[in-house]
């Protein structure tokens, strides 16, 4: 799914139909800022550019540079752009002329410039090139374009590829679908199931909206319910909450089942916070029934059942009213 500002005409886009797009430079950065000069619009040249604006100190002329490349990615030499991003090696380049590629495939250029980036970093050896790619991925339709990438990125080598791979996961699912596309929140789900790092599984379910998931996401959700983890568990059932309404029955059974047996307090806390969010005011009778299985957390199920015997709708208040009632003196 292309995003809607890929038919956004820029300013950048229609001057390079005939030169290197040059714009106004930002205020902060005129002083300082090496002369643009009209040129054929070329990658080497934008490159060249580049490659002295990062000795600039202003960051603003810095941003000017990258989103010049950006901009003009639809205009620029196809064969030319691939291979300067095929064989550059310094990581702020890579990442720039992988934005460049990525951009193309956004704005309709060129369905297989964003391949072209998801291959470099399934074969590039180098960690760091390997981030850097990924970055030029993140708030794009990448988790939808890139087939099974993510689930290999999540078991990479490198601790850093795969946090920046759930960055990735988490910003397009909030940024670019705003929780509500269902494909991108179940490309996400499969990515956690299928890591072997807890840090990165947990951190994707703890952020990545559920309530569009679909049935065999959910079955992976309940799989997790079973790691030795508890950081795993609890991000499991945390997100096994926000579950569509047609699966909801079935994950309250299931959590209501592990209730009794789990013995990590932390994951019986998200436990009870999971089934008041499945069940609002219709989960108290399942509450009442737990409170006696841990004392430690009898005080937890009472919050609960005051709060969703107030008869709130929305889930955000029924959070703020629990959370008033525990600062509460």
């Amino acid at each position: 799914m292309l995003r809607p500002s890929i038919f956004r005409a820029s300013t950048l886009g229609l001057l390079a139909l005939t030169l290197c797009p040059l714009l106004p430079l930002p205020a902060a950065a005129q002083q300082e800022a090496p002369a643009l000069r009209p040129q054929a619009c070329s990658v080497g040249g934008l490159m060249d550019s580049i490659r002295r604006g990062l000795g600039s100190k202003s960051e603003a002329y810095k941003k000017y540079l990258r989103t010049l490349l950006r901009e003009s990615a639809v205009t620029l030499p196809d064969a030319e752009l691939r291979a300067a991003f095929e064989r550059e090696t310094d990581p702020v380049m890579v990442e720039h002329l992988a934005a460049a590629l990525v951009a193309r495939t956004e704005r309709g250029a060129d369905p297989g410039a964003m391949g072209v980036v998801a291959r470099r970093i399934q074969q590039e050896r180098d960690p760091a090139l390997r981030v850097a790619s990924l970055r030029a991925l993140r708030r794009t339709s990448a988790t939808e374009n890139t087939g099974e990438l993510y689930e290999q990125l999540v078991r990479d080598a490198s601790p850093e590829v795969r946090q920046e791979a759930a960055t990735n996961l988490i910003e397009d699912n909030q940024f670019v679908y705003s929780g509500h596309h269902g494909p991108a929140a179940d490309a996400a789900v499969g990515a956690a199931a299928a890591s072997t790092d807890p840090k990165v599984t947990a951190r994707i379910l703890d952020n990545v909206s559920t309530e569009h998931i679909s049935a065999e996401s959910t079955d992976q959700l309940k799989s997790l319910l079973r790691s030795d983890d508890a950081q795993v568990r609890r991000a499991a059932v945390n997100a096994l909450g926000g579950v569509p309404t047609e699966q909801m029955g079935g994950a309250r059974e299931t959590l209501l089942a592990m209730y009794r047996g789990e013995q990590d307090s932390g994951v019986r806390k998200l436990l009870l916070q999971s089934l008041a969010q499945l069940g609002f005011a219709g989960a108290i009778p399942d509450l009442q029934r737990l409170r006696g299985v841990d004392p430690a957390l009898a005080p937890e199920v009472d919050a609960w059942i005051r709060v969703l015997g107030m008869g709130l709708q929305e889930w955000s208040l029924i959070l703020r009213e629990k959370q008033r009632l525990q600062q509460a003196p």
